[in-house]
């Protein structure tokens, strides 16, 4: 099972790396079904917190401060009601959640592939920004809400993918820190060695994905991350609905 989980981990940091976002859309769906919803959950902030932090001095000079501000305070306060869910429902209603989520949030990304005309950038980035807390807290699963953002206001690839780190480590960091008090302390069922198998699996990713980077488009990888999703959303989905029912 710990094996799973690390190459869940090492597969979603280096997605992470090429293409700005990823992480919790590759590894989220996997390691819930592994260590259950709100375990899960909880790895997969984490280690989104950590993979951003790393790979901000990589990309500070194209980070857009400003949106990064309207898109992360929204954030915030959805994260309390997002906490709140994920702390008091049952496992396998929140892990049917966390695959529809994954599948929902795919298939608008994958539909809304271009904007008509340009909307209103502030109103977009408070409800992009609410949407996104919420999920992230809830399912470990923000990005694909900022994606669609990204479409509707014209944003560029290199600047969206530098300004989600920081939103990524604020939020991650919040939601982490709410989880736990909503829990009553409850933490990941770890020992410390299989902490060290998880870390060391996301610097291995993120380390590979500073290789890839140069070789591999942006269209590529994100190609695979949508296939990895998809196939993990539909497998929490089926899991899930199978110990609901019974």
């Amino acid at each position: 099972m710990l094996a799973l989980v690390a190459i869940s981990v090492l597969i979603g940091a280096l997605s992470q790396r090429i293409t700005g976002m990823g992480f919790a859309l590759v590894a989220s769906p996997l390691i819930v079904i592994l260590l259950g919803p709100f375990d899960g959950v909880l790895v997969v902030n984490l280690c989104g917190v950590i993979s951003a932090l790393l790979i901000i001095p990589r990309v500070w000079r194209l980070i857009e401060w400003r949106t990064f501000a309207w898109l992360v305070i929204p954030a915030i306060v959805a994260i309390v009601p997002g906490s709140l869910l994920a702390a008091r429902l049952p496992g396998p209603i929140l892990q049917l959640g966390v695959g529809v989520l994954v599948l929902v949030s795919l298939t608008a990304t994958l539909l809304i592939t271009r904007a008509d005309h340009i909307v209103a950038a502030r109103p977009a980035a408070i409800i992009a920004g609410a949407a996104s807390g919420f999920m992230n807290t809830a399912a470990g699963v923000g990005g694909p809400a900022l994606s669609v953002y990204a479409v509707l206001t014209c944003w560029s690839q290199a600047h969206f993918a530098a300004t989600l780190q920081p939103y990524f480590v604020v939020v991650g960091t919040v939601s982490l820190t709410t989880k736990i008090i909503f829990s009553e302390g409850q933490l990941p069922q770890l020992d410390a060695a299989s902490w060290i198998i998880i870390v060391g699996a996301l610097l291995a990713g993120l380390a590979l994905g500073e290789v890839l980077n140069r070789h591999i488009s942006h269209r590529a990888a994100r190609i695979g991350v949508i296939i990895i999703a998809y196939i993990g959303g539909t497998a929490a989905v089926i899991d899930g609905a199978l110990h609901l029912s019974v």
